[in-house]
């Protein structure tokens, strides 16, 4: 544990880091009212924090910046769990809108980012548990339909397609009666399933091109994706001022790229908030940055995940704050979509 004088210090040395970038030396601090102590005393103390390993010296500057060790410290020690209550960012601005609940992930992805300047990822519902709550088949012209699919966790699927004049606008209502009377409750990935055993043989009775129908009708009951990833602020790194060098920032794109890796780097998440630092990521693309993730529940027993991804200069306590607001909203908000 640090003394009372290394703490003040090595939390205001780092709250000024992660504002302006720029080494922070005694001669500065000196001039913080909320600091009484003489140059070299501070000196005496910077010196003991980085032998500690909370701070280091640049070699270019005499001033001082926080190690990720320091990082961490300031994390586990300087941070309270507060929620912001006043923050509500996405109820205020659905509130008077009907949206679906997949929109809504989508929009917390693109708010975090515009609030942080860092790369927000939100993993939504993985549809793999999900079972089928609703569908609708839209006729949008002589030949052209698109069916509406919802799950229990609040995704909506819309697939456009064509069809023969041999099928009906009669056909297709009585096709959207049978499915929502027999699938509905059915898990996801046992729709094709379900449609075999269940659905054909009532077409086969009430439609009259069931055949074609029936075809139809399982291409748009097929899921290719279990989990849904979104991001934005993609290039937010660019405009942090350490992020000189092109070839990590080009490992860190390409890294973005590939959702299978997203999903690995967080699928690991336990129930709450978690904070990776440099070197406590597992992986290389970043290794130089901060991770802060925090689940939020999509059912009793099911979890998505938001993350945010920056600089280790990260203004740690504004980006926990937004999470666990955030966290607890989607959370809310997709309780209330469960029971609508």
């Amino acid at each position: 544990m640090l003394t009372e004088r290394e703490s003040l210090i090595l939390q205001i040395i780092i709250d000024d880091f992660v504002k302006t970038a720029h080494p922070v030396g005694s001669r500065k601090l000196a001039k913080n009212e909320r600091i009484n102590l003489s140059a070299a005393t501070i000196r005496n103390v910077m010196a003991d924090l980085e032998e500690k390993e909370l701070l280091e010296k640049t070699h270019t500057s005499s001033g001082r910046i926080p190690s990720e060790k320091g990082y961490r410290y300031y994390v586990d020690h300087f941070i309270s769990p507060a929620i912001n209550d006043n923050l509500n960012v996405i109820t205020h601005v659905i509130q008077d809108n009907i949206i679906e609940l997949e929109r809504v992930v989508q929009l917390s992805a693109e708010i975090l980012s515009q609030l942080t300047n860092y790369t927000a990822i939100i993993l939504g519902p993985d549809e793999t548990d999900a079972t089928l709550k609703q569908v609708q088949l839209l006729p949008l012209s002589s030949n052209t339909v698109v069916a509406i699919l919802v799950t229990s966790t609040g995704h909506v699927e819309h697939k456009s397609f064509t069809i023969p004049h041999e099928i009906s606008v009669s056909d297709l209502e009585k096709t959207v009666n049978i499915l929502n009377e027999r699938l509905v409750g059915i898990p996801i990935v046992k729709l094709t399933h379900a449609l075999e055993t269940e659905v054909y043989d009532i077409m086969r009775k009430h439609i009259k091109n069931y055949k074609l129908m029936f075809e139809y009708i399982k291409n748009v009951l097929t899921y290719e994706e279990s989990v849904k990833v979104y991001i934005d602020g993609q290039a937010n790194l660019l405009m942090q001022p350490e992020f000189k060098d092109v070839e990590k920032v080009y490992d860190f794109y390409c890294f973005l790229e590939q959702e299978e890796a997203i999903i690995d780097l967080l699928k690991d998440i336990q129930d709450g908030l978690q904070v990776r630092i440099g070197q406590e990521n597992e992986v290389e693309a970043v290794k130089d940055l901060s991770l802060i993730a925090s689940t939020y529940r999509l059912s009793t027993d099911r979890l998505g995940t938001i993350a945010l991804i920056g600089p280790t200069r990260m203004d740690y306590r504004k980006v926990i704050a937004l999470l666990k607001s955030l966290s607890r909203e989607l959370t809310t908000l997709f309780a209330e979509g469960q029971t609508t």
